[in-house]
């Protein structure tokens, strides 16, 4: 197996759109900058009009309310973190069939990906809405907690294909260490950006892969 290609994400959001379509990706775009760099509270749908050239009845057309911008930012979020995520793990089941080296193939290939942003990662919208949660409605909050759920499943599915050929070196709970590659991955995202070095990232991804590889031994016959 060759773990040293590098996977190219593709971006399945930017085909031909029509006006609309683009005046709504922008308006989310210019949003969701906005609002990892100050917060959702501090970003204002006056800001978001003006950066965007709109009308407020440009806005309100795409958007009811601000609370409507925020569940419609979470999803987009979600949509394209579940799409790198589905093509770095399908790239590793095209290169090899044991569990185990797919998983560990799959977070070298991602510490790639996100050793490659120009200004590393721009910050997760799951985590903001963490912090100011009170500022959305309960369709917004339960939103946002399915989205940790759905990583929770995700990475506890592949650690249950590795168990039925493997064995930990440690007793531990499949489901914590599942939970614990997204904790790795969101508080790499914190780290990198207090210190401003945007290899954290992919450094603290490729030190999980190390826990990983040392947490498995295959099964005795």
């Amino acid at each position: 197996m060759n773990e040293t290609k590098k996977l190219t994400i593709t971006d399945t959001f930017g085909g031909p759109k029509r006006k609309g379509e683009r005046t709504r990706e922008r308006i989310l775009e210019i949003a969701s900058k906005s609002i990892l760099e100050k917060g959702f509270g501090a970003t204002s749908i006056e800001e978001i009009i003006c950066e965007a050239g709109l009308t407020k009845s440009g806005f309100f057309y795409h958007f009811r309310d601000k609370n409507e911008l925020a569940r419609a930012l979470l999803q987009r979020y979600i949509e394209q973190d579940d799409e790198i995520l589905d093509q770095v793990f399908d790239r590793a089941r095209e290169l090899v069939d044991d569990p185990l080296h797919q998983l560990l193939a799959a977070l070298k290939m991602l510490a790639e990906v996100l050793e490659d942003l120009p200004n590393g990662h721009p910050g997760c919208i799951v985590a903001v809405y963490c912090y100011q949660e009170r500022l959305f409605d309960k369709e917004v909050r339960d939103l946002n907690r399915d989205a940790v759920l759905a990583w929770r499943i995700r990475f506890r599915a592949t650690l249950d294909d590795i168990a039925g050929q493997y064995q930990t070196t440690e007793p531990v709970d499949l489901e914590q260490v599942a939970d614990m590659i997204s904790t790795v991955l969101e508080g790499g995202i914190v780290m990198s950006k207090a210190l401003n070095e945007p290899r954290k990232l992919a450094d603290q991804v490729m030190l999980l892969r190390s826990f990983i590889k040392l947490l498995f031994t295959p099964r005795s016959n």
